[in-house]
């Protein structure tokens, strides 16, 4: 595929992404993908041929983060932007995918999500053992810790569509990690 084709790709996803988040997963149609992007059904039908698809391909982008260690960037510095990432997530309750995350995997996809679950579990190990190793984070169970930080989120996550979190909210998620990873 082209640059073209990675580049319309990309603009579905972006888009079916602010669908999925405002309707939920089940009441999306690849007419509203159509609509939303600008494309014919032919278009779409070119990269995608179902809702689902394009659902699974969201949820399965990750935040890379084994090429910057592998650039050996400050352990540091990688915490501080997915913490930062984390932040903008749980404060903007409108680009939320968690009603769209239920209602998909109450379709029978429990092990698409463990396996999602599992690979940013790992990314987090890799990241806390990185740290130790640099001497950048305390010395703390890599698995515990990770667990912490996963569920943690995603619980405020999943609470932020229902109840407004103020600023502070998210602000405490940063600090408790920032306490447990760097002792600040």
């Amino acid at each position: 595929m082209g640059k073209k084709g990675t580049k319309t790709k990309e603009i579905i996803r972006r888009q079916a992404y602010l669908l999925f988040a405002e309707q939920g997963f089940k009441a999306v149609t690849m007419t509203d993908i159509c609509k939303k992007t600008g494309l014919s059904r032919g278009g779409l039908y070119r990269y995608y041929s179902k809702t689902e698809q394009i659902f699974a391909e969201i949820l399965s982008e990750e935040y890379v983060i084994a090429d910057r260690i592998e650039k050996r960037e400050r352990a540091s510095v990688i915490l501080e932007d997915m913490l930062e990432a984390i932040r903008s997530e749980i404060m903007d309750k409108e680009l939320s995918l968690s009603l769209a995350i239920y209602e998909y995997a109450n379709m029978g996809n429990e092990d698409f999500f463990a396996d999602i679950n599992e690979r940013a579990k790992k990314r987090w190990i890799g990241l806390l053992k990185y740290g130790i190793e640099t001497k950048e984070f305390r010395a703390v169970d890599p698995e515990q810790v990770s667990d912490l930080i996963l569920y943690y989120y995603q619980g405020l996550r999943m609470w932020s569509r229902v109840i407004s979190f103020d600023e502070q909210v998210a602000e405490h998620y940063v600090k408790t990690v920032k306490q447990l990873v760097l002792g600040e």
